[in-house]
């Protein structure tokens, strides 16, 4: 870990905001002069240092900025973010680790990028990621999953964003089915999960996940202007500031790593279950599904314990979706 990212560590730590050189050094073990180097590298990044003779530094501000170091410290040993990577830019985070998952990367790492060019959702759909304006970032996952369970980690994955934006924001978040979170019946973040397979069993899972935070609506495409929102946008309705995407990261990819390692097992899968049903907008509404060339309308009851929507059918069969557009809602 950079000694970056511990400066920050002990500014966040100080008991009363303030630490001195001679503690840093001490702390740290490095001489006053690095400390001082490296104090200034933290401003030239928008780190709102300040110093004061009698008390010595603290940290007044933080820059909107993902710092990759910074992100991973403040993790600690959760399992989805023992390795963070920031890219200015990149076509796809989704793209990027696969080529990681290929050549062996261990589970958790994560890939960040500031902006991509090819941000992609589900059924090839695009999605816009303007620079420094969201999180656009893809997990990498090792599931000990059967194939019929792996809808578990979509439903895992949009119940950690909707609990995150709860903790950093206290906007009430909804979860519309399959993979998507919704604040005020705006759409604000979406998931992407893409598997890759060897002798019928899951070999990697690459969750990608694009959320809104510092959005206006000029950002977004003309054609989801209609349906689109962000979380500093709904933060202004209620007279709130914008916060900072690299505080809303590290909420999320703990509770990402919480809610994937729920999803494991039977018993841990019904704890993310109640939560999902509690955050639905989709359960006991008619809804209209569009499943590939197939439609199929009836009443949303419940996920199964595999993670797929038990639909009842006017007939009165149950059947078990595990992916397809919701068309309607009532």
């Amino acid at each position: 870990m950079s000694l970056d990212a511990h400066l920050l560590a002990a500014f966040r730590a100080a008991d009363d905001g303030h630490i001195t050189t001679a503690e840093l050094s001490s702390q740290l073990g490095v001489t006053r002069a690095t400390i001082s180097r490296h104090i200034e590298e933290l401003r030239s990044l928008g780190y709102d240092i300040q110093h004061q003779p009698s008390l010595g530094y603290r940290l007044a501000a933080s820059p909107d900025i993902l710092f990759a170091e910074d992100i991973q410290h403040r993790l600690g040993k959760t399992v989805i973010g023992r390795q963070v990577l920031v890219y200015e830019q990149t076509a796809s985070t989704n793209d990027l680790v696969e080529k990681l998952a290929l050549d062996g990367a261990a589970e958790g790492v994560v890939v960040f990028a500031e902006s991509q060019t090819r941000g992609r959702g589900r059924m090839g759909r695009s999605w816009s990621s303007p620079r420094g304006k969201g999180l656009w970032f893809s997990a990498l996952l090792r599931p000990k999953l059967p194939m019929s369970s792996v809808a578990r980690l979509t439903i895992a994955a949009s119940v950690a964003i909707a609990r995150a934006i709860q903790q950093q924001t206290g906007l009430a978040a909804e979860i519309k089915w399959p993979n998507d979170v919704f604040i005020a019946g705006r759409k604000c973040a979406g998931i992407l999960a893409e598997l890759r397979t060897e002798m019928d069993a899951i070999k990697f899972v690459i969750l990608g996940i694009g959320l809104d935070v510092n959005c206006d609506m000029s950002d977004f495409p003309p054609e989801v202007r209609s349906i689109a929102t962000s979380l500093k946008m709904e933060l202004a309705k209620q007279e709130q500031e914008p916060i900072l995407r690299g505080d809303l990261a590290v909420a999320l990819l703990q509770e990402l790593s919480r809610a994937c390692r729920l999803a494991g097992d039977d018993d841990g899968f019904d704890e993310i279950r109640r939560e999902w049903g509690q955050l639905s907008s989709t359960l006991g509404k008619r809804v209209a599904l569009q499943i590939g060339p197939h439609r199929l309308e009836g009443f949303a009851q419940a996920l199964d314990q595999e993670g797929a929507l038990l639909v009842r059918c006017d007939d009165g069969r149950i059947e078990h979706v595990v992916s397809g557009d919701v068309m309607m809602e009532k």
